[in-house]
């Protein structure tokens, strides 16, 4: 298994091919599926990495774009950060690898619980207002949640299947982390949720 590895000249993290098992079945997962929030601080390869993004919002259908993962009228609004001890990434599912955003250890911004600072994994999810064209202002904020929620239940499925442990979390300083991952005005916070390997609570 592979450690996740800075390119120090290009600032990204090719991910491999995401492979997950054609034996997990839903069934065992939706039976699984919990929110945990004990940690081990033991470091998630770069194969669970691949695996774990695609499963949130990765592209599962080349010819038009599609996600694994709904959102409102195809705005494809959220940006998935991923939060780990080497920086802060986003996300970036059409060639599937990790850009640099910081290289501060950036965990414990992530959210008000002490575990968030030394699970190996916080994924951010962010909603970027501008693409959502034709949503009222008061309408924004509650269909991003909605398309989070939907990003957050495949971590979890995924998780279940994979033998990790998560929890979604909305306690977050969501002013002080939107200034660490510099995001512009139009970005917001919406969840965040934490991965690693189950420790005993």
């Amino acid at each position: 298994m592979s450690t996740i590895a800075l390119n120090l000249e290009t600032d990204m993290v090719v991910l491999p091919p995401p492979v997950i098992s054609p034996t997990a079945a839903l069934l065992r997962a939706l039976k699984s599926r919990r929110s945990s929030r004990a940690f081990l601080p033991d470091t998630l390869s770069v194969e669970t990495l691949s695996a774990l993004l695609w499963a949130a919002f990765g592209i599962n259908r080349r010819d038009s774009g599609g996600r694994t993962a709904p959102s409102a009228h195809n705005w494809q609004e959220i940006e998935v950060f991923a939060v780990l001890p080497e920086g802060a990434y986003r996300y970036e599912p059409a060639t599937h690898r990790l850009l640099l955003v910081k290289t501060d250890d950036l965990r414990g911004a992530t959210g008000t619980q002490d575990f968030v600072a030394t699970a190996p994994l916080n994924l951010v999810y962010v909603a970027d207002f501008a693409r959502m064209h034709e949503a009222r202002a008061d309408e924004r904020s509650f269909l991003a949640g909605a398309d989070a929620g939907c990003i957050a239940q495949n971590v979890y499925l995924y998780c279940a299947i994979a033998g990790l442990a998560t929890v979604v979390r909305g306690m977050i300083d969501r002013r002080r982390l939107a200034a660490a991952l510099g995001l512009a005005k139009t970005e917001r916070i919406t969840l965040a949720q934490t991965v690693g390997y189950p420790a005993a609570a």
